[in-house]
């Protein structure tokens, strides 16, 4: 018996640790592009606006790759979707790396977006359609843990390959290098399981009940039923846009907002050239990121350890709370010059309370609160409403940084206090409920919990 129920958290585990391992993917292309900026500026002669555009052509693939992996994974199952993603990514890695020209660069970019948009709605799907209620979380969690490893393990790549001195190829050897976790990734995924949520809309009753069961379930036909239940009282309401999923979509389309309107891919993307503004060398400005990237990962194993307890609500509004606090600093920091000492523990700061807060429950809340039949479109919608702010304001920082280096900051400051009354009147908990359960809840006209 012992020995099952191990056997058991290991497939659950491994399944886990597969698809959060998008997430590690996800995290290390988004921000790889933060140490080559300048060099690609160089040799492209790029101007305020041309490299808003290199930046923010990975966001607008995202934005294709979350609005329709949705459906695509309705319709073939996270699992398989996923593997097109892990494609995507190799190709995306290998053309970067030897991009003949600008725009070359530019389609291989756009190409790795769409497997990263495609990854952040399959993925927390994947992983929340395996987990039992009381550890989903955790387990969901796991996918935000692997964005911000990617996203240290990006700093901490550009600044080993920059201290090698390699000149003009120091660029391209940043951005191939993400073709070593895709292969990895790739070859993980032939190995796990189909959802059983999945397995059983598609009506594979006995699949889905021999992946219950091995991934431990007490009563893997109970389950089923439940599951089978839930889809009959939403037949017919396959459709995302048909009235009964008003407060989920207002959920997920908010909290992919303000995710981004809090600043945070924005400043990692730009991270080095904000420290150099600040009077950093290129070498002192990467490091510095690795200290924030650090920073984030450690927050973020704080924030997946609280999130079961503590819950989703209750962290969003900390997180808002202690953000606002330190964007005004960094606000003032540069409004006033000077100081540039300080900018370091500012940037931590905001940091730390964005990765306990909105980093580590974005991911768990989407994959959350709409029903299994739309799950996947409900995510896509919440992705896609992040990734198109992210793009947008990814593409407007540079000549916003240009225009004031205070400013950027004091807007996403402002964001995060409304944040917090939009959270506090509106959204409810969802901590400690199956999914099922929760999609009885969310039909109701909560207001405040």
């Amino acid at each position: 018996m012992a020995s099952s129920k191990t056997t058991a958290m290991i497939l659950l585990g491994k399944s886990a640790m597969t698809g959060a391992l998008g997430g590690l993917l996800f995290g290390f292309d988004t921000v790889v592009i933060a140490g080559a900026n300048e060099a690609i500026k160089n040799q492209y002669s790029l101007n305020g606006w041309t490299l808003g555009v290199t930046v923010s052509i990975a966001l607008v693939g995202t934005v294709f790759g979350a609005l329709f992996s949705g459906p695509l994974g309705q319709k073939i199952g996270s699992r398989a979707a996923l593997r097109i993603m892990g494609v995507l990514y190799v190709l995306s890695a290998i053309g970067c790396a030897f991009a003949p020209s600008w725009i070359a660069l530019l389609v291989f970019r756009f190409i790795g977006g769409i497997g990263i948009g495609g990854s952040s709605v399959l993925g927390p799907v994947y992983i929340a359609e395996l987990a039992p209620a009381k550890w989903r979380g955790r387990l969901v969690g796991l996918f935000q843990i692997n964005i911000v490893i990617g996203i240290l393990l990006a700093y901490l790549s550009n600044a080993i390959i920059a201290s090698f001195h390699l000149g003009v190829i120091e660029w391209r050897v940043d951005l191939g290098v993400a073709v070593l976790p895709a292969t990895l990734f790739l070859i993980l995924l032939l190995s796990v399981p189909h959802s059983s949520r999945w397995l059983v809309t598609q009506n594979r009753i006995d699949e889905a009940q021999f992946t219950l069961a091995a991934m431990g379930s007490p009563d893997s036909k109970a389950e089923v039923d439940a599951i089978l239940e839930s889809l009959r009282e939403d037949e017919g309401s396959s459709t995302l846009f048909d009235g009964r999923h008003n407060l989920p979509i207002f959920l997920a389309i908010t909290i992919g907002m303000f995710n981004q309107l809090s600043g945070i891919n924005a400043i990692l993307y730009y991270l080095p050239t904000i420290f150099q503004s600040a009077g950093f060398s290129h070498l002192s400005a990467n490091y510095q990121s690795v200290v924030i990237g650090l920073a984030n990962l450690l927050a973020t194993l704080l924030g997946i350890s609280l999130i079961d307890k503590l819950g989703r609500k209750t962290l969003l509004l900390i997180g808002a709370v202690g953000c606002a606090v330190c964007l005004g600093g960094a606000a003032i920091l540069f409004q006033v010059g000077g100081h540039p000492n300080l900018l370091l523990p500012a940037f931590v700061g905001f940091i730390i309370f964005f990765a306990i807060s909105q980093g580590a429950v974005i991911w768990v809340y989407l994959s959350e609160v709409f029903p299994t039949n739309v799950r996947s479109k409900g995510q896509s919608l919440g992705s896609s409403t992040h990734w198109i702010m992210n793009a947008i304001i990814a593409f407007l920082m540079p000549r916003a940084l240009g225009y004031s280096k205070s400013l950027p900051f004091a807007f996403f400051a402002a964001m995060m206090v409304v944040q917090f009354v939009v959270v506090l009147t509106i959204y409810p908990e969802t901590k400690g409920y199956s999914l099922e359960m929760l999609q009885h809840r969310l039909r109701k006209p909560i207001i405040t919990h």
